[in-house]
């Protein structure tokens, strides 16, 4: 009965949890049932068991500054239009891969919702720049023992 493009009616929460004052409304996803690849016997081509959650970030019911974090983002998983596109099909139960689509979606927004930890520029410390200074005088010394003599003297 289901064939490629089909919507999918299951019920769900009006909204998913992202972080704290951040909430992503169910209306904002669209589902297409698309049929699953890989092996599964006769009844693999006549039934559409995978799905396919696409997000348009734009017009998101997300704050601004999560939209930007996520459009600047090199993810291949957005298109050049803005939109989120996953695709679930482990289960053989459309249900199941639905909800597996809204746990890997609510997943990478939380990923992008975690704030930036600044970079804490570093040096080395004074004993490990001595030791790698030691290190380099060490193997000058060893190759300038290895050059053959010189018999013009202080020319080279």
């Amino acid at each position: 009965m289901g064939s490629t493009g089909t919507n999918v009616n299951v019920s769900e929460p009006s909204e998913h949890m992202i972080c704290r004052g951040v909430r992503l409304q169910t209306d904002d996803i669209e589902w297409t049932a698309v049929r699953a690849q890989g092996a599964g016997g006769q009844h693999v081509n006549k039934t559409s068991r995978a799905v396919l959650l696409q997000l348009n970030i734009p017009s998101a019911s997300l704050p601004d500054w999560l939209k930007q974090r996520i459009l600047d983002s090199n993810d291949s998983r957005i298109s050049k239009a803005g939109v989120l596109t996953l695709k679930a099909q482990q289960s053989r139960s459309q249900h199941a891969n639905k909800r597996d689509a809204i746990q890997r979606l609510v997943t990478l927004l939380q990923h992008y919702a975690k704030p930036i930890k600044p970079r804490k520029p570093t040096k080395p410390s004074v004993a490990s720049v001595r030791r790698r200074l030691a290190g380099k005088q060490h193997r000058a010394t060893t190759k300038q023992q290895r050059r053959k003599p010189n018999p013009h003297g202080d020319c080279q």
